[in-house]
């Protein structure tokens, strides 16, 4: 089985943003980042995927939004993120 997509939207200089994708990397897996600092089309399809996100990041894994980084810290420390990533 393949890993699922992960997409991560993200701000310049967003430390929950830095956070989130140094817990991805330790986990080895690959990313799409997507800088939305200056708003735009990636912007745009952020907002369609998830239509209530004010923040950033906002991640994705496969077609499940994940939430922010402290989502994505809570499924770790529940024991639930590897197998999102393993798919």
């Amino acid at each position: 089985m393949s890993q699922p997509k992960i997409d991560v939207y993200s701000k310049f200089a967003c430390p929950f943003c830095v956070r989130a994708k140094r817990l991805l990397k330790a986990k080895g897996v690959d990313f799409n980042e997507y800088d939305i600092t200056l708003g735009g089309p990636k912007r745009e399809e952020m907002m369609q995927r998830a239509p209530n996100a004010m923040t950033v990041p906002q991640i994705f894994i496969g077609d499940m939004h994940v939430g922010g980084s402290d989502d994505l810290a809570a499924l770790e420390r529940e024991g639930k993120l590897d197998a999102l990533l393993a798919g």
